[in-house]
């Protein structure tokens, strides 16, 4: 789980918590928390589970962004790392 403190980081550059950009950017930071814990639990189905829906959750979300606004999502997916 993030911190409080790392989701107000993130959400500093994004002024609207509600906007796609920034349940992206959150979804994809927890993404990237996890996936040092299934280096050492790789048998941790629950949390695997939890894992699944996020990357489901966020890639629902990128692609809504996709269809709503391509430039904001090429900045975003640009700005995160991710892949096309």
């Amino acid at each position: 789980m993030l911190t409080k403190e790392e989701k107000e980081e993130i959400l500093k550059e994004y002024k609207d918590t509600g906007s796609s950009e920034a349940q992206i950017a959150l979804l994809s930071a927890k993404i990237k928390k996890l996936f040092p814990h299934f280096k050492e639990n790789p048998k941790d189905q629950h949390s695997k589970q939890g894992l699944l829906k996020a990357v489901n959750r966020r890639r629902k979300l990128l692609s809504y962004l996709r269809k709503k606004d391509e430039e904001r999502y090429n900045k975003l997916t640009q700005k995160l790392g991710l892949k096309k």
